[in-house]
């Protein structure tokens, strides 16, 4: 569905531009009920507490808002308890959204309420036929776009995109399996540097992105605690987990202002402030 008039409201290229328009979803019923990632069976003996989740990400969205971010947000639902991670139901290419295809069933139906929120703000958005995809595995980089290809996406979805956005190269990236999605293990942070968990990817695909970015490592310890997973929101301006202080030194020393944000009981359930956010329009 697109509106055509609408079109100057959706705009993204790239994963660290201005942010001025992002899509949350308040994890008012978060829970584990169904083991989907590595994460969540570390955490499968402590149950999430939503109360404290709910104002980590009040906290979050104030901050959002302070620093000039519209945030618009999917009413949450009970029978959804990951909809807290409005990126894995949507990705915006260029003045596209694009609405996933979910692998998971505890996640499938997500994508309607998306769908319902962006026909209410009469925003673009594609609905991909093909396959399974999650906003997760995608990263976008000008007119090339990094596709993780993952157990939540899988190459049919890929050339789905491949065929219903001609203008853009798309290029895959496989990794390990065990990690949840692209965004756990790889983020770019500017048109020159990234951040990358090594260890997940092959010799082949590593050397493809060492060739494209100056790598920024992120140890076994802060990939289990999503260190890779920030929100960059302009002007080398970005959101970071206090317990990521390797990684928030490491930003800091290259010039980024860290935002730190406690996120912890969100983070159980596998997922951080990327996951957390679906950027609608970048300036």
């Amino acid at each position: 569905m697109i509106f055509k008039d609408k079109r100057e409201n959706v705009f993204c290229n790239n994963e660290y531009g201005l942010l001025a328009k992002v899509i949350l979803c308040e994890p008012k019923y978060m829970a584990i009920r169904e083991i989907i990632n590595e994460t969540q069976k570390h955490y499968d003996d402590q149950q999430i507490d939503h109360h404290l989740a709910v104002k980590q990400h009040h906290q979050f969205i104030k901050s959002l808002r302070e620093c000039g971010v519209e945030v618009l947000t999917i009413p949450p639902k009970k029978e959804y308890p990951e909809q807290v991670f409005t990126r894995d139901i949507g990705f915006t290419i260029g003045h596209q959204v694009c609405v996933s295809q979910m692998a998971k069933g505890v996640r499938q139906g997500e994508e309607i309420e998306l769908k319902d929120r962006l026909s209410l703000h009469q925003l673009p958005y594609l609905d991909i036929q093909e396959g399974v995809i999650e906003g997760g595995d995608v990263m976008v980089d000008g007119t090339t776009v990094y596709i993780g290809v993952s157990s939540r996406t899988n190459i049919r979805a890929i050339h789905y995109l491949e065929k219903a956005l001609p203008e853009y190269h798309i290029v895959p990236i496989p990794f390990q399996d065990k990690y949840l999605h692209l965004d756990c293990v790889f983020n770019i942070l500017s048109a020159e540097e990234a951040l990358v968990f090594p260890r997940a990817f092959d010799e082949d695909t590593l050397a493809i992105l060492k060739g494209k970015f100056n790598l920024i490592e992120v140890t076994e310890d802060e990939q289990f605690t999503l260190g890779t997973n920030v929100l960059s929101i302009g002007n080398k301006r970005l959101f970071s987990l206090p317990v990521n202080q390797k990684v928030n030194q490491q930003l800091r020393n290259k010039g980024y202002t860290v935002m730190e944000i406690d996120l912890s009981e969100i983070i159980k359930s596998g997922g951080s402030f990327r996951c957390c956010t679906l950027p609608i329009l970048r300036r």
